[in-house]
């Protein structure tokens, strides 16, 4: 087995100033090593506005969301998370700023405050920034819908410190006018699914209402994989899935118990050290959304029977 090292360690492999480099086959461990210990590429044209969605709610978007912001920012580029979940936010729980939040949007369309002041700033990353449409237990404005947030994503691009690498989306659960206002400004998405078949009725429901509002750069993140269940076919496998959505995959998560535990300590998963096997997936997960990749699912083999002496004939 191939153990890759974190995305924040610097490249084992060190060059003579005039010594070329020998390009390695894609199936060698210093190829995946060198993958991961380089700065990606941005692919697209920037900001990237990426809404984070399923359908279903409790398969993990805002993990999702504070997992791989951080990831993104980790690897240099600058991101804004917008929680558009009005009603239950939790972004700020996960990233532990839910004491510094002091301004929402909703002070910002009121003239109470500027847009600078409503942008909470996390001192572990200085170029990740969360941003909350409102707080809980408030009034919302009667007119506030996609367009108030496209015009808050068009202030960040516009904004004198410089416009974002990435805005973020933390979409709510379920496909009423909340998910319509999240997917609004969006030009990708990324659709988090669990394998079983209510994740997936709605993932397919979603996709069909991501692309009647024209966005087509969709990717599918698979969480709470357990390999066991699927080799003893209890759970669908990736490639089942992958078949059934047609889409193309991100990122697939492991079932890990330190997610929960990160979550309850609002310290996100990614800044665990020694990383998690869930936090080793997002980074590559979010590897691969700066560099607009993809990756392939394979079929999981069964676990070879035991058997006697002769079973090897």
């Amino acid at each position: 087995m191939i153990s890759l090292q974190p995305i924040s360690n610097p490249c084992r492999f060190h060059m003579r100033p005039n010594e070329p480099l020998k390009k390695p086959s894609k199936a060698s461990p210093i190829h995946c090593l060198l993958q991961y210990n380089r700065k990606p590429q941005l692919a697209g044209e920037t900001p990237r506005v990426v809404v984070i969605t399923s359908g279903k709610g409790g398969v993990g978007k805002t993990t999702t969301t504070a997992n791989i912001g951080l990831s993104i920012a980790r690897l240099g580029f600058s991101v804004v998370a917008i929680d558009a979940d009005v009603g239950l936010r939790n972004l700020d729980l996960l990233l532990g700023l839910e004491n510094r939040v002091n301004y929402t949007v909703v002070e910002v369309l009121n003239g109470d405050c500027r847009l600078d002041q409503a942008l909470v700033r996390d001192k572990r990353w200085s170029n990740f920034e969360l941003l909350c449409i409102s707080k809980p237990r408030s009034k919302l404005l009667l007119g506030f819908g996609g367009k108030a947030l496209i015009w808050v994503v068009e202030a960040l691009k516009n904004r004198a410190e410089g416009s974002p690498d990435f805005i973020l989306i933390d979409c709510p659960a379920g496909i009423d006018a909340g998910f319509i206002t999240a997917i609004t400004p969006a030009n990708e998405a990324v659709l988090v699914t669990t394998p079983d078949i209510t994740s997936l009725r709605d993932a397919d429901r979603v996709t069909g209402l991501l692309e009647c509002d024209g966005i087509r750069d969709i990717k599918m993140l698979v969480n709470r994989v357990r390999t066991d269940m699927i080799k003893g076919e209890d759970m669908m496998s990736v490639l089942d899935v992958q078949e059934m959505l047609g889409l193309p995959l991100l990122g697939m998560i492991p079932e890990d118990s330190e997610v929960i535990r990160s979550t309850n300590r609002g310290y996100p998963l990614v800044l665990n050290k020694p990383p998690a096997l869930a936090g080793l997936a997002l980074e590559q997960a979010a590897w691969r959304l700066v560099e607009q990749d993809s990756m392939q699912a394979v079929m999981v083999e069964e676990e070879p029977k035991k058997g006697g002496f002769f079973s090897f004939f």
